[in-house]
């Protein structure tokens, strides 16, 4: 049951549902994330947590940048997943993010330190 209400919950909120229709196309980091939704990078990194914490997303370190891919760890997860991969594709603002998800370079858009 605990599988379930985390699943619903990382679903019920318009950006994270944003996040995951981006990373239904490629791997992405916080700052091309962030530059795609036009959010703050801990906004996008609050939002990341509740996701994976649900079981819906995994990242991996890549040099300076960490990942974000899905990856259902559980069965809703992976169910409504499939269901949201085809959800949502004609939506304007799902269309758009696609658009400029093209232009997000994170080695423009990162400052190394």
């Amino acid at each position: 049951m605990k599988n379930l209400d985390n699943t619903l919950k990382a679903l019920a909120d318009m950006n994270r549902v944003r996040i995951l229709k981006l990373l239904e196309k490629r791997k992405m980091c916080v700052c091309e994330l962030a530059y795609v939704l036009d959010v703050s990078q801990p906004a996008i990194s609050k939002q990341l947590k509740k996701i994976a914490k649900a079981g819906l997303i995994d990242s991996e370190k890549d040099g300076f940048w960490t990942n974000y891919f899905i990856n259902p760890k559980n069965e809703y997860a992976k169910k409504l997943l499939k269901l949201l991969s085809i959800w949502l594709n004609d939506e304007e603002v799902v269309s758009e993010d696609f658009k400029k998800s093209e232009k997000a370079n994170r080695e423009k858009l990162c400052c190394k330190k």
